[in-house]
């Protein structure tokens, strides 16, 4: 009897044990993190480390919550429906933020008037790279291929419409006169998954999405926006080098929330993040991923964001692609 109610107590504690991190993921006072694209792409496992730092810091459950779909237009939706007070944020880049509003009629939010920036955190450059059995190694090798195997036509993948990759692809077309098709995709890793099975010869995307599978040869990157070389990739030339002008301004990754959330919550989450940003673990994993680390306040994201949105608008007017 005593060894019968010892096992049963044994399982009590661990079924407690294993029920605290569920209940705290569904307690009332946790932050969730909203990401717009699906788990295990680059805007993923970002918010994944961020996740955990801020946790420890602000003392509260920080819950990552994947709401992929239409390029991130489902989670600023979501952000824009969430109640105001603490508990919802959004982690997004560029394309959400200052893209889809410029090439989308209804998009179901505008990020001046429904959120308030917590802070930024690192810029980075967008890509080009290649699957393994694209028999290609730079730029010139690429289109050459294209020219002379594909007839002039091919697919580059895309992981969303209407964003900065597409219109890199557009022009890369225009520039050597290639019948280029931007694909589609719900995120970079269904169109990566496609690139590491060879379904597409191609791809654009943020570098983070391609680095590590370009450290493992699964992958070549070929080309990157920005205005000098990144030093995760020091052998990949910059698409200025190579006769792009007008693309090193460089997208960013920072943190929003609700409109009318208040102030003392801003306060405490921009000085955890810039915490957070400093440590040296979490540099060095960003870096390592490819990002440029450096934080931004709320008025410094705000202000990239508005000038990243002004170049964007130009490139977006000059391809003479319609709003829909």
């Amino acid at each position: 009897m005593t060894t019968r109610r010892h096992f049963n107590a044994t399982l009590l504690a661990a079924g407690a044990a294993l029920a605290t991190p569920l209940a705290r993921a569904n307690d009332d006072t946790a932050i969730h993190v909203l990401v717009g694209f699906p788990a295990g792409g680059g805007s993923d496992v970002i918010a994944r480390l961020l996740a955990e730092k801020l946790q420890a810091e602000l003392g509260r459950n920080v819950v990552v919550d994947n709401r992929p779909g239409a390029g991130g237009q489902i989670a600023a939706q979501q952000l824009k429906a969430a109640r105001p007070d603490g508990t919802t944020v959004f982690l997004s880049h560029d394309h959400t933020i200052s893209i889809l509003p410029q090439v989308v009629k209804k998009p179901g939010y505008a990020p001046a008037e429904d959120f308030v920036a917590l802070g930024g955190f690192a810029t980075f450059v967008n890509g080009l790279a290649v699957s393994a059995a694209t028999p290609a190694n730079t730029l010139s090798e690429y289109v050459d291929w294209v020219r002379g195997k594909q007839g002039g036509k091919s697919a580059v993948g895309i992981p969303a419409p209407a964003s900065t990759p597409e219109f890199l692809v557009q022009l890369i077309g225009k520039k050597y006169g290639l019948g280029l098709t931007a694909v589609p995709y719900k995120g970079s890793a269904p169109m990566i998954a496609d690139m590491l099975g060879n379904q597409i010869p191609a791809g654009t995307g943020s570098v983070q999405d391609f680095i590590e599978y370009q450290r493992a040869g699964k992958l070549r990157v070929i080309g990157v926006l920005g205005g000098k070389r990144q030093a995760a990739l020091p052998d990949v030339p910059t698409f200025s080098e190579m006769g792009f002008g007008g693309l090193e301004d460089t997208p960013f990754y920072g943190i929003w929330a609700p409109r009318g959330t208040p102030a003392p919550f801003i306060e405490r989450f921009t000085r955890a993040l810039e915490k957070v940003v400093a440590l040296p673990d979490v540099r060095a994993r960003l870096t390592d991923l490819g990002l440029t680390v450096g934080y931004m306040n709320p008025q410094q994201l705000d202000q990239r964001e508005r000038a990243y949105t002004r170049v964007w608008s130009r490139i977006i007017a000059d391809s003479g692609f319609q709003p829909q």
